[in-house]
């Protein structure tokens, strides 16, 4: 395998086509698409500094790396890629990829990161940005801090452990998502989602949990949460907190130590068909 070492790239396409490389402390200054359709390389304590380093390339290793603000739109049509321990600073980051591997991965500015993407895990990721994780599948996360609005729209078959989210609009539009041990914060979580799963979380959202079918809730807490499950169908929530308004769920059970207020106010709801439980 080539290596090169201490290098300061520069201009367009500045290692076109490469493969079998390993690359140490390099830095790739200005211009764009320096490692373009590029394949089995290996990164290191290497610095991207320009747009779009990474696209159409295939069994890349990134370590103790970083991609600065102007590596905009920086890894897109690549499979088989991993970072670990990398600092990274440019929005859309990921699009269209297939076998992501992130560890230790701080996004900070995660606007339209990760979409599109499939067969994805993540350990120990922070992200600060709206619109992360768009319409990608095959998703697996244990350690997750994020700080965005729109999260997780579109995506399908998603596992979440030990998360912390800021995010307004949190997965809508899901297919087959499990969220464990996570604490939530965000208005109108989860709409026009289905098989939908949260176990030991502590969730705080305005009109949470609405226009969805087959919802599980297990030893959750439903913090500050207001007309929730409205249009619901196929519910089973057990809920350890008090919920301030459940309103016009469709059919189910809900089970919580308190609901301030039960709101049935559309006709065409058979009030009987969920099963209302406080203790």
């Amino acid at each position: 395998m080539k290596n090169i070492s201490e290098e300061r790239l520069v201009g367009e396409r500045a290692l076109f086509m490469v493969k079998d490389m390993s690359i140490t402390n390099c830095i790739f200054a200005d211009g764009e698409s320096p490692l373009k359709e590029s394949h089995n390389i290996k990164i290191e304590k290497t610095s991207f500094q320009w747009k779009y380093p990474l696209w159409y390339c295939s069994d890349i290793d990134v370590k103790d790396s970083t991609f600065f603000e102007m590596a905009r739109a920086g890894i897109w049509y690549t499979d088989n890629i991993a970072l670990k321990d990398v600092l990274y600073e440019a929005p859309k980051g990921f699009r269209r990829c297939r076998g992501i591997k992130l560890d230790n991965v701080n996004f900070l500015i995660a606007d339209e990161t990760l979409w599109s993407c499939c067969d994805i895990s993540m350990h120990n990721v922070s992200a600060k940005g709206n619109y992360f994780a768009m319409n990608s599948r095959d998703i697996k996360i244990d350690g997750f801090n994020l700080a965005g609005n729109y999260s997780f729209d579109g995506c399908e078959n998603v596992e979440v452990n030990n998360a912390k989210m800021i995010s307004k609009d949190a997965f809508w539009n899901c297919n087959n998502v499990v969220v464990k041990n996570s604490y939530i914060c965000g208005e109108y979580i989860g709409w026009n989602s289905q098989n939908i799963t949260l176990e030991n979380c502590v969730i705080e959202s305005n009109q949470g949990f609405c226009y969805m079918k087959n919802v599980t809730l297990k030893n959750c807490k439903l913090l500050n949460t207001d007309l929730a499950f409205e249009y619901v169908s196929d519910i089973d929530a057990e809920v350890t907190s008090k919920i301030i308004s459940v309103k016009n769920p469709i059919s189910g059970r809900i089970k919580a130590t308190g609901i301030e207020e039960i709101i049935f106010d559309d006709e065409n709801i058979d009030k009987k068909a969920t099963e209302i439980v406080v203790y």
